[in-house]
């Protein structure tokens, strides 16, 4: 038998001192109520109630074992009424897990905005260039830039990320400036070591002809930034996604190279496990992202 029922049974023929009462309550015959009770007292090997035809009350052990039972039924109670609330209230600790490029300008202003209009959600970020896995390593969210998504995951596209070849204008200024893919390559580069970028693809926006850029590295990392400050310093020429350097390009620290070519364009998606009971918390997480990315794009 189904021993949470049997407690739920157990506390209402107590409190309404009758198995007729309680079996009407919770839609179940007297004779079942009656089991559900004996259930409980095979179970814990102790007389609970004494009853007859006429009347019931509590053996000493009983009365322990109703004060108790009672206490973890409202307990449990409460939990389910606080995680049935996290469905409809952004509440609680998010944790979401995104690209080290994420640690932008724009990007954290649109994080600290998040959390002023739903101060009852604590973010946790982690930023991290490897795919992790959500449930094990305890993830409500992740945010990730791919061509194949896990086909565990949901997935919910947010937005085509362009990356954008850079360099300082110190380095442009001692080493000339590319106007050509031929011209690029025989620069200096700084890559990621996350992921193979030494030879990549690149389109012409108005002929559409396709060109072959491969770089040689002169210096790799594993952290994107990293990449960025690398190339500032003039260490090289990079590529960059062009929401982390944007600012540095607005404001002159960064030149953007091969105008004309269309370099690479990822999908930037988020992901979560379930949407079955998909918390308020992260479906307006992922909202609010989705508005930002729109109002970008004017």
């Amino acid at each position: 038998m189904d021993t949470l029922f049997s407690l739920k049974v157990f506390r209402s023929v107590v409190k309404h001192n009758s198995f007729t009462r309680a079996a009407a309550q919770l839609g179940i015959s007297t004779a079942m109520a009656s089991k559900h009770v004996s259930h409980l007292e095979n179970t814990v090997q102790a007389k609970l109630l004494h009853r007859n035809s006429r009347n019931l009350h509590l053996t000493e052990a009983g009365e322990d074992y109703y004060r108790q039972c009672s206490y973890a039924l409202d307990t449990l109670d409460a939990a389910a009424q606080k995680a049935a609330s996290g469905t409809d209230k952004p509440q609680g600790v998010l944790r979401v897990t995104m690209p080290i490029w994420f640690a932008s300008h724009m990007v954290s202003h649109w994080l600290v905005e998040y959390q002023q209009w739903f101060p009852a959600v604590k973010l946790d970020l982690v930023l991290d260039n490897r795919r992790v896995d959500l449930i094990a390593d305890g993830f409500d969210l992740a945010l990730r830039v791919s061509q194949d998504p896990h086909p565990s995951l949901i997935v919910k596209p947010l937005s085509k990320i362009e990356f954008v070849l850079v360099a300082a204008p110190a380095y442009l200024e001692t080493h000339g400036t590319p106007a050509t893919p031929e011209e690029a390559m025989v620069h200096k580069a700084v890559l990621p070591s996350y992921t193979d970028m030494s030879h990549v693809d690149i389109v012409h926006r108005n002929s559409g002809e396709t060109a072959r850029l491969s770089l040689n590295a002169a210096m790799t990392t594993d952290h994107t930034l990293m990449v960025r400050e690398l190339v500032k310093a003039g260490g090289g020429i990079g590529y960059q996604p062009l929401w982390a350097v944007q600012q540095d390009l607005d404001e002159g620290r960064l030149v953007r190279l091969l105008t004309d070519y269309s370099i690479l364009t990822n999908q930037l998606y988020a992901a979560y496990v379930d949407r079955t009971f998909l918390s308020a918390k992260v479906r307006s997480f992922i909202d609010f992202v989705n508005e930002k990315i729109q109002a970008e794009r004017g």
